[in-house]
């Protein structure tokens, strides 16, 4: 790639010229610290938890799940575990120890869970499955475990089905450009085996180095680069499915074009195992791009930023790969949380992450330079960092990804995933600014411009029935209003199967709840979750 060094634009207030500057950053990208759990507790109850390393408490869980109706189901018994055991192996049958697969990611729910089953196959997921049909054992699909709705955790005492062995990448053909991939497979991983035949997989997230590809199609998972290569709805060709009562529905396919009936894969994209428990996957993954350039860019109103994203499309075209937006406070709170981050420019009110990727690395840097120069020259873009080195490349996104956990390690933080028009895309920020005033410490945000998905963040210093009650319904109220979705890819799960109704006709929901009772009759698949 001839385009290596980093180039800062900078426009001049004096002349109103626009000048390439060169100026490298050095950055060392270290691991970040974990959260801990401080200790035990009985089931049903609030936890309270510390960041690891510094014993700086942190608000209490608040999503108590001690309101909830326990189901109809059977209690575990000793002759079910033995009965595991027989069907898995010692090994793979866990009754200690299970903390990690009790708690959802934000620290926000915590089951009580008796038993882990991990399969191997298929087939055992599928015997699994039955034997817990015909017994009414309840049971939790589980991947990586890194959604954000509480949709991968037990919420009283279900069974989890942890996918983490189905993790081989299967076959990946550089011709057609199609992989097959068992469910368990970490997309970091499946990308990293496409990318030798010089592929990629058109999904691209910051939890890449541990989420599962199974639990990406079963919650519709978006990422970054929607606006380039669509939703999964789309990507994905085909699936494998295990019904609850353990039969095996094969819905695999190796072709774009398939027109024979209903597309049923689709009752399992975004339906979180609540119809059926996502075993293999085939998927059409695009050729790799030989050019990649990322530009980091400020400006000093939503309306600039709609201006430019509007100018990104139509001056980029077909190179652009994607294109976020990330407000100071947002970029802020990752600064002071992680000091190994270092952003290229400061001191503005909106800034922009605009990728492209090319076959053509002279084609593209003419292009994107372009584009900010024009930009520059309107007075719409004011500052920037253009970047070429796959290096720098990487720090910028790692700005982009570290801005969730920034908002989570030190705070309670309200998280919302939710489609707008891009018209109104930023207009709730500032609403809900006003509406919590000081008794949120910061509200914020960031997400994916380019296909309207808002990620709107409220943080305060720890959860109190107050600022809960300023927040929701009215975030849910408001999205409303406008048509947009209260899950724009994050799903529905526990957090949110109340405000269903505020995306969902009552007709469709009726319908979703009889298509439920068809593949899933004794409500042992997720339960609680999606469908009130």
């Amino acid at each position: 790639m001839r385009f290596q060094q980093l180039l800062h634009v900078r426009r001049l207030a004096s002349a109103g010229a626009t000048t390439l500057v060169r100026r490298p950053i050095t950055t060392t990208i270290t691991t970040t610290g974990r959260t801990a759990l401080a200790a035990t507790h009985p089931a049903f109850t609030t936890t309270v938890r510390t960041m690891a390393g510094s014993g700086a408490p942190i608000p209490e869980l608040t999503e108590i799940t001690d309101n909830v109706q326990r189901g109809n189901y059977a209690t575990l018994a000793d002759k079910d575990v033995a009965h595991f055991e027989q069907l898995l192996g010692k090994n793979f049958v866990l009754t200690e120890d299970l903390e990690g697969y009790n708690i959802c990611f934000l620290k926000r729910i915590r089951g009580n869970s008796k038993l882990v089953l991990k399969p191997g196959n298929t087939a055992e997921v599928a015997a699994i499955l039955k034997y817990c049909n015909e017994r009414r054992l309840a049971v939790v699909p589980q991947g990586g475990n890194t959604g954000l709705v509480g949709g991968s955790v037990p919420i009283c005492d279900e069974i989890v089905l942890s996918l983490a062995r189905l993790n081989k990448v299967l076959s990946v053909d550089e011709v057609t450009g199609i992989a097959v991939v068992e469910a368990g497979c970490i997309l970091e991983n499946f990308d990293q085996r496409a990318r030798e035949v010089g592929l990629t997989v058109p999904l691209d997230l910051g939890a890449k180095a541990s989420c599962h590809i199974g639990g990406n199609v079963s919650t519709n998972a978006g990422g970054v680069r929607v606006v380039r290569y669509g939703n999964l709805h789309g990507s994905v060709l085909g699936v494998e499915a295990v019904l609850a009562n353990g039969q095996v529905l094969d819905l695999m396919s190796n072709f774009k074009k398939d027109n024979t009936g209903y597309h049923m894969k689709h009752l399992f994209i975004g339906s979180e195992g609540t119809l059926g428990v996502v075993t293999k996957l085939s998927m059409l993954c695009p050729h790799s791009s030989r050019a990649v350039n990322v530009a980091f860019i400020g400006l000093n109103s939503f309306d600039d930023v709609l201006k430019t994203f509007v100018s990104a499309k139509r001056n980029l075209g077909e190179i652009l790969s994607s294109c976020e937006l990330i407000d100071e406070r947002a970029l802020n709170a990752a600064l002071e949380q992680f000091k190994f981050l270092n952003s290229p420019i400061s001191g503005f009110p909106f800034y922009m992450l605009i990728e492209t990727s090319g076959s053509n690395g002279d084609h593209d840097e003419e292009k994107i330079n372009q584009f900010i120069g024009d930009g520059m020259e309107r007075g719409e873009i004011q500052d920037g960092t253009v970047t070429g080195d796959p290096g720098k490349v990487q720090e910028i996104w790692k700005i982009r990804e570290m801005v969730p956990l920034g908002l989570i390690e030190k705070s309670f933080c309200f998280k919302y995933d939710i489609s707008l028009p891009l018209r109104d895309f930023y207009n709730i920020v500032d609403v809900m600014r006003e509406r919590c005033g000081p008794l949120a410490t910061v509200v914020c945000g960031y997400g994916h411009l380019g296909d309207s998905n808002l990620h709107l963040n409220v943080s305060c210093e720890e959860f109190n029935d107050e600022i809960y009650k300023r927040v929701e319904p009215f975030v849910y109220e408001y999205t409303s209003k406008l048509k947009g979705s209260i899950s724009a890819e994050h799903g529905i799960g526990f957090l949110k199967k109340d405000y269903l109704h505020y995306s969902k006709d009552p007709v469709a929901i009726g319908y979703m709840r009889e298509m439920k009772k068809l593949l899933d009759p004794n409500s042992i698949l997720n339960p609680y979750k999606v469908l009130n």
